[in-house]
């Protein structure tokens, strides 16, 4: 198929032809905010009227952080998210890409764990008393936090704590997860930068490797391989016989069995938390009241909102691991210092790449007060406030 082909077909599949230029995306695109040539109805324009080489070097194409908030916005159903991820596919296709974070690192390690050879030691995290599993009916998902972890350690954020602490309370619940040694990314980074062809070696590699623990409900931590897997995978693997449920869920619908600490002190005052919405978790699924739901079942602690949460929560900066600059950081303060401003001194979310570079852009000696607040995932912050089995 021509170059000019496949994007004209791109701009139908998406509705990209309803766009009237009304300009209510950019009034709350992060990065248009920022950048008044990063427009997303000015990218809109070149795939209709520019040639293929202006379109595929229009910035918006590798700065958008696909964040999905100029959707919800928009009155004319542009999918502007899926509308740029496919151009990023025809860019990739050209031997096309954007500025690649930490030189590209982590994009390489996906790739190398899209090969079929490659055997894994995934699991020398499992820490004693945590059950698991070769085969069951539960299968927890672990993503790439055991990369991440080694990846990010200057962070000093201990971003494993986030699978023991899942495993934990599933075992809390009575449930022994199965964990797969050679488990593979989920593939949303490469898929959302481009690289089709390495994302669907990966759900195909993943997706037979969960097949056959005979696992009837898929479990994850992670939004983006909670989204990739429910929303992605069926469309390149075929039908999935599994259900996939992001742990914040879990939590929901099984509260009445989670039994909490009671403050040490009587009449403690509660400690103020507050609520970081993942894109891929909120906007891209529609879970929202779950992981509030949680949290306000924990004894001691208060959830104030942040004036914009839920379907207008901001995100934090950066995807796919790609043009994380100035722009980024500025989002990512602005949205720490909305946080402090509600007066919590605890900011839970339930994303680990939220809490990576959140804790990044407080490591930033110039921007560290202002953006100054404690950041938890909410898997650890329920496990560590968990009473004690009798």
């Amino acid at each position: 198929m021509e170059i000019k082909t496949e994007i004209q077909n791109i701009v139908k599949r998406t509705k990209a032809y309803n766009c009237v230029e009304c300009g209510k995306c950019s009034s709350v695109c992060p990065i248009s905010l920022l950048n008044g040539v990063c427009l997303p109805r000015v990218t809109v324009r070149k795939a209709l009227f520019e040639t293929t080489d202006v379109l595929l070097r229009d910035e918006l194409l590798w700065s958008c952080l696909n964040c999905g908030l100029c959707f919800e916005r928009c009155d004319f159903d542009v999918r502007f998210p899926e509308f740029i991820r496919d151009l990023r596919i025809v860019a990739h296709k050209m031997g096309q890409g954007g500025v690649l974070s930490h030189n590209g690192a982590l994009q390489s390690i996906m790739r190398m764990m899209a090969s079929a050879e490659l055997r894994q030691n995934r699991l020398g995290w499992l820490s004693r008393g945590l059950e698991t599993a070769e085969k069951g009916e539960y299968l927890y998902f672990v993503g790439c936090l055991p990369y991440f972890d080694t990846f990010f350690a200057y962070l000093d954020l201990d971003l494993l704590n986030i699978a023991k602490s899942t495993v934990k309370i599933l075992n809390y619940l009575g449930i022994t997860p199965v964990l797969m040694p050679d488990e593979r990314c989920c593939g949303h980074d490469l898929y959302w930068t481009g690289d089709l062809e390495s994302f669907k070696i990966l759900a195909q590699l993943n997706w037979e490797a969960i097949k056959a623990t005979g696992a009837k409900r898929v479990i994850t931590s992670c939004p983006e391989c909670y989204y990739m897997l429910k929303q992605e995978y069926p469309k390149y693997v075929g039908k999935m016989e599994v259900e996939v449920i992001h742990i914040s869920q879990l939590l929901s619908e099984n509260l009445p069995e989670l039994k909490f600490r009671k403050p040490k002190a009587e009449g403690r005052k509660p400690r103020k938390v507050t609520f970081q919405d993942p894109c891929r978790l909120g906007r891209f699924a529609g879970v929202y009241e779950e992981p509030r739901e949680v949290i306000a079942a924990v004894e001691g602690n208060k959830l104030y909102e942040m004036g914009k949460n839920r379907r207008e929560a901001i995100c934090c900066g950066t995807s796919g691991w790609m043009t994380c600059g100035t722009w980024s950081k500025q989002i990512q303060v602005a949205r720490l210092e909305e946080a402090r401003r509600t007066g919590a001194g605890l900011l839970i979310t339930s994303c680990p790449k939220c809490m990576i570079h959140f804790k990044c852009a407080q490591a930033d000696r110039d921007r560290a007060k202002r953006a100054k607040i404690e950041i938890q995932d909410l898997a650890t912050f329920v496990a560590e406030n968990l009473m004690e089995r009798r």
